[in-house]
């Protein structure tokens, strides 16, 4: 019978909490940048949030952070407290990134196609970070990732399906070019999560 080595799970530290934590929420900022200035939209929470920064005054960043309050609730009685101290962190460090990266960095010519899908992209890889550090940013993302952990359901299938959702309900808000660019913009999302978040992929 041949020696079958089992991985041995090695807990991540605190400080590659904190570094992977701002990491990831420096990129899922950056690709929100992207979608603000092309005047793009997303799913999820994050897509609600677009919404009423386009349909009011309120900056993206104040609405993200207020939208996700509801929702630690949940995240406390499912999800633990660690969990929620990390996706709370991330929600915060999210809607001051979003204020300050405009303020360093402007594209006076970005095609809006382009930056919606590549923002996208940034997104997806900023999730999977935080995701792969028991964090999240909060909203659909914990509901998501709480009915994974209780019922098998993946959560980028079911973040894709809420995610076209949101983006269908800005139909009224966006011509119609962006809108289409906007929903290949959060299947593309949340393809990338569904291939990389997955329950038995990981060991820790």
């Amino acid at each position: 019978m041949d020696n079958v080595v089992q991985p041995v799970k090695i807990p991540h530290t605190l400080l590659e909490d904190v570094l992977a934590i701002v990491l990831g929420t420096l990129m899922v900022s950056f690709g929100i940048t992207l979608l603000k200035q092309a005047g793009a939209l997303t799913g999820s929470t994050a897509g609600i949030s677009f919404l009423i920064s386009y349909l009011s005054k309120t900056s993206f960043g104040l609405a993200f952070f207020l939208i996700n309050i509801p929702f630690y609730w949940l995240a406390v009685r499912r999800m633990g407290w660690a969990f929620t101290v990390k996706t709370f962190s991330a929600v915060a460090l999210v809607s001051l990134f979003s204020h300050l990266h405009p303020l360093f960095i402007h594209f006076s010519a970005l095609d809006y196609f382009y930056a919606t899908l590549f923002g996208n992209v940034v997104m997806g890889i900023g999730f999977i970070v935080l995701f792969r550090h028991k964090a999240s940013l909060g909203g659909i993302n914990i509901l998501a990732l709480w009915l994974q952990d209780r019922y098998g359901i993946r959560a980028g299938k079911l973040q894709m399906v809420i995610d076209t959702c949101v983006v269908l309900a800005s139909l009224f808000v966006v011509s119609r070019e962006m809108l289409a660019a906007s929903i290949a913009g959060a299947v593309v999302l949340n393809l990338i999560i569904a291939m990389n978040h997955r329950p038995g992929r990981y060991f820790v």
